[in-house]
């Protein structure tokens, strides 16, 4: 593990949030396939490095910070549409999909150390229920919370604010699982230790925010 804030580990923890997308399944490389198509077909050329910023952000807030980007006057809500449409037909498709190594496991040693685990993703609930139901994971967690239901997106706090609220557990009694920059961010500004997950799917990420950065899944069973 490599840590930069170790001394602020939780000496007890009662909830683990979890993001989805890269760390427990690992869908980044459909998701951006999808993405770019659906940037091909707005005329948009968005470079690696634009994308890179965008990662961890729901898909309305994307294409939002696109439409300002490249002073375009459209509703952000056709390409949203058209870009879940393009991510479905891969997902439902593409029998490779898989959980993240050693996620699952995770999952089950906290939730049979009776933790509460809450989801807390970016994605749109629909997808998030499509992701759950494939591999069976609403026996495990208390709530899920898409970003895209809410006021804000990641970086910006407010899902993890919600998530500890919906635990009913303080939030210096909480940890954020997640492998994303904006992700870390919107934890470390809600005031929640967060474990960065480097996932090589997500190579793009730096993580430097998060409090620890692991990856394995197994290294977090030595902490907690």
């Amino acid at each position: 593990m490599n840590s930069t804030r170790s001394t602020l580990i939780p000496k007890k923890v009662n909830c683990v949030i979890f993001d989805m997308d890269g760390v427990i399944i690992d869908s980044e490389l459909i998701h951006k396939r999808a993405y770019y198509e659906t940037f091909t077909s707005m005329g948009l050329k968005v470079s690696e490095k634009l994308y890179k910023t965008l990662t961890g952000s729901s898909t309305i807030n994307v294409f939002q910070n696109l439409l300002a980007y490249f002073d375009l006057d459209e509703d952000p809500h056709r390409f949203v549409a058209e870009k879940r449409k393009r991510f479905i037909g891969y997902f439902e498709n593409d029998p490779s999909l898989h959980l993240v190594r050693g996620v699952e496991d995770l999952i089950q040693y906290f939730y049979n150390q009776g933790k509460t685990l809450i989801l807390a993703s970016s994605a749109s609930m629909p997808t998030i229920n499509r992701v759950f139901k494939r591999f069976d994971l609403d026996q495990y967690f208390s709530a899920k919370i898409s970003g895209a239901d809410l006021t804000a997106s990641k970086p910006h706090p407010e899902i993890f604010e919600k998530a500890a609220a919906l635990a009913n557990t303080p939030r210096d009694k909480c940890i954020v699982i997640e492998d994303s920059d904006n992700g870390i961010k919107a934890a470390n500004d809600a005031g929640i230790f967060v474990i960065g997950y480097r996932n090589p799917m997500s190579a793009d990420q730096t993580l430097e925010a998060a409090d620890a950065i692991i990856s394995d899944f197994e290294e977090l069973k030595l902490l907690f």
